[in-house]
């Protein structure tokens, strides 16, 4: 199948576009610079996997974004908290119905372009503060994209029920060099290491068992691990 792979730049959208290029035909890479303090030092990322491997890549600017949505993961909004991804403070760092936006531009994309399907990195950790991260909306997404399109478009969501933790692992099997992939919301010169997409980097890089390739500015204790985590 002929996809376009929405490609953030960060661990999960690298490791599913290397994932889709095992099994399907990747003709395009989009990411989306919607005003996130970080949209600057992960989108490069994102050019150097699309371009290493012949895939036209195109950066979408949804300045709007950054001028009309509350969220602190925009420039327009306040600090970034720390502390883990699941607690509630991170959902200060939702962007609202971030990713219906950017899956209709998608689609709009894809069948212009002759794509059978949009893929997405979407997987379960998200799930806690993400609602258009849950399965539900994407079943919903996916389904108003085939109704919507002359081409049926397919919304694939190969990680939909895989937490960091597997995706790191996949990576890992797809030879991916993590270093080479951004997560840190703040945005800096370096990975600060507690912010919730760092503490959830860092999380997944040791469940997993193995080595974390990334600089942080600071590696404070991970918060306590459930008992099914570590499983």
């Amino acid at each position: 199948m002929k996809v376009c792979v929405l490609l953030s730049g960060g661990m999960d959208s690298v490791t599913v576009l290397h994932d889709a290029l095992r099994t399907h035909e990747v003709t395009s890479c989009l990411s989306f610079d919607y005003g996130a303090k970080h949209n600057a030092r992960e989108i490069p990322f994102a050019k150097l996997h699309a371009e290493r491997h012949g895939i036209p890549h195109h950066t979408i600017t949804l300045d709007f974004m950054d001028r009309l949505f509350k969220s602190d993961l925009l420039r327009s909004g306040g600090a970034i908290p720390d502390g883990h991804y699941a607690e509630a403070s991170m959902q200060q760092t939702v962007v609202p119905f971030r990713n219906g936006i950017m899956l209709a531009i998608a689609t709009g994309y894809a069948e212009s372009t002759d794509a059978s399907g949009v893929v997405i990195a979407a997987h379960s950790g998200d799930h806690a503060i993400y609602p258009d991260c849950r399965e539900p909306f994407m079943r919903a997404m996916g389904e108003a994209m085939a109704a919507g399109t002359y081409a049926n478009l397919q919304l694939l969501r190969p990680f939909i029920s895989m937490d960091k933790t597997a995706i790191a692992r996949r990576g890992n099997e797809l030879g991916i060099d993590f270093a080479e992939t951004w997560s840190c919301y703040k945005g800096g010169a370096i990975h600060c290491g507690t912010c919730g997409t760092c503490v959830e980097r860092r999380e997944a890089f040791m469940l997993a068992g193995l080595p974390d390739p990334t600089v942080y500015e600071q590696t404070p204790a991970l918060p306590e691990l459930g008992e099914e985590k570590r499983k």
